[in-house]
């Protein structure tokens, strides 16, 4: 039948618009739908997620949830509410290993890399935009640090 495409706030999906609206039309359960999203973006609690619900010709469907961009989940991860407005002099917090580790995780597949230190140095890499520190160093002596094998145990 067709794709309905919509931001909503992680794990607090419902009925109302724009979602209820969309899928009205279509025949499908709502409640079902509100269900599923709410149980595949609960982990993205308090962030917008692009969700994708697409309606098969029998009633049935599949949802598809997206990843918020690398910048939303370390601003999650520090509590910040925006990256610093000059990176290279202002910090607005500090991520630990294991912080970057699970934001790596979390967009593996929508990095280039295949490996889990390589998609450390990526996610360091968008921290040294924000002005956001990993361990107490800028990012990019975190990345030296990270190839020097100070975090391998980690890894």
């Amino acid at each position: 039948m067709g794709d309905i495409k919509i931001m909503v706030s992680g794990g607090k999906a419902n009925a109302g618009p724009p979602l209820g609206p969309a899928l009205a039309p279509t025949g499908v359960n709502i409640g079902e739908v509100v269900a599923k999203i709410n149980e595949k973006t609960s982990s993205f609690d308090g962030m917008q997620v692009p969700v994708t619900v697409k309606i098969n010709g029998d009633k049935s469907f599949e949802i598809t949830v997206g990843l918020p961009p690398t910048s939303a989940l370390i601003k999650k991860e520090v509590n910040a509410k925006k990256g610093a407005a000059n990176p290279k002099t202002d910090v607005v917090g500090n991520l630990t290993i294991e912080q970057v580790k699970k934001v790596a995780e979390q967009k593996y597949d929508a990095l280039n890399s295949t490996e889990p230190k390589a998609s450390a140095k990526e996610i360091m890499g968008v921290c040294n935009s924000m002005g956001v520190t990993v361990e107490g160093l800028r990012a990019k002596l975190a990345i030296k640090a990270l190839n020097d094998g100070k975090f391998d145990s980690k890894f």
